[in-house]
């Protein structure tokens, strides 16, 4: 593989963009219109940022706790030679608003929009015809299964699921997911492009909604929200409970600010369709309250202000 186009610029999908480049694939991003671009371009500039701190970081304190195997291993550390791949990585990625000229010579495209099925629909039906036959093509979709997905595809034998978690460089780990469609000599190959950007590659034998990471995460999120909407406490109380109480870095409030409340007002939106299913959650209250904030324009860290304020 060479040539890498991720469809939708957005927070995992611009990390996915700067990891591949910075690991020497040729990407382009594909977006809807120039307004993406404005949102999509200060992102890029953040990564761009977050590796050099990190190598700058790394350089000096050699304690694991600082190490970001996304970039480089203890082994193979060179300061230098890291903030070069940087450089190159943030002046080759291309943004595209032409889906033609986006996936023309695409040897994998990695499908990073917003989870909602009509979206993701939409952009599978037009992208199908234009696709060369080498291409692979993948959802890191956190919810939705791939066979659900598969025959909007054009090409279902060269479709799976490949999901990353946030801040790819530091948490350096994907699911790779088959669906019954898929050839195994693909899922072979995404698995190869997994490590081949640094990513540990954890296989998941069998399809399931949420993967691994967040058939466990997403439970969490769903309790801070639903003690928050209930008037059982406040966000950053009900953060503390969870951090000084397991140990764990951030609260679901914490969370729910870096994966972005867009992606977090979609997924509650799928339950709130579903009456009865796990039926002690308030979905309706969390989807009102996920409303209020991004009609505020508070979308989590991306704009600087979530459930908390953050300084860009």
């Amino acid at each position: 593989m060479k040539n890498i186009t991720i469809m939708g610029g957005g927070v995992l999908g611009s990390q996915i963009a700067f990891q591949a480049a910075y690991c020497g694939f040729d990407v382009t991003i594909w977006l809807r219109s120039e307004g993406s671009i404005g949102r999509t371009q200060p992102k890029l500039d953040s990564i761009k940022q977050s590796y050099i701190n990190a190598i700058n970081l790394m350089d000096i304190d050699k304690s694991i706790n600082t190490w970001c195997m996304g970039i480089a291993g203890y082994d193979d550390f060179d300061k230098e030679n890291c903030l070069e791949k940087v450089e190159r990585a943030y002046s080759t990625i291309k943004l595209e608003l032409d889906m033609k000229i986006a996936v023309k010579d695409a040897d994998l495209v990695i499908e990073s929009m917003t989870e909602n099925m009509e979206a993701k629909k939409d952009v599978y039906t037009k992208m199908a015809p234009l696709l060369p036959d080498k291409t692979i093509l993948v959802t890191n979709s956190s919810t939705m299964l791939p066979s659900k997905l598969a025959k909007f595809t054009g090409r279902p034998d060269k479709f799976l699921a490949l999901h990353f978690a946030n801040t790819i460089w530091k948490n350096n780990m994907t699911e790779v997911m088959m669906q019954d469609k898929t050839n195994k000599a693909y899922f072979d190959e995404v698995m190869k492009f997994a490590k081949e950007i640094r990513m540990i590659p954890l296989p998941v034998n069998k399809e399931k909604s949420g993967y691994l990471l967040n058939s466990m995460l997403i439970p969490l999120l769903f309790s801070g929200m639903d003690l928050m909407v209930n008037g059982i406490s406040d966000p950053e109380s009900i953060d503390k409970a969870w951090t000084l109480g397991t140990g764990a870095p951030k609260g679901p409030f914490q969370i729910l600010d870096t994966v972005g409340l867009k992606t977090a007002y979609e997924i509650v939106g799928m339950y709130v369709k579903m009456p009865g299913f796990l039926a002690p959650y308030n979905f309706k209250g969390m989807h009102k309250m996920l409303k209020s904030y991004i009609d505020q324009g508070k979308l989590g860290y991306s704009t600087g202000e979530g459930f908390y304020k953050y300084k860009k």
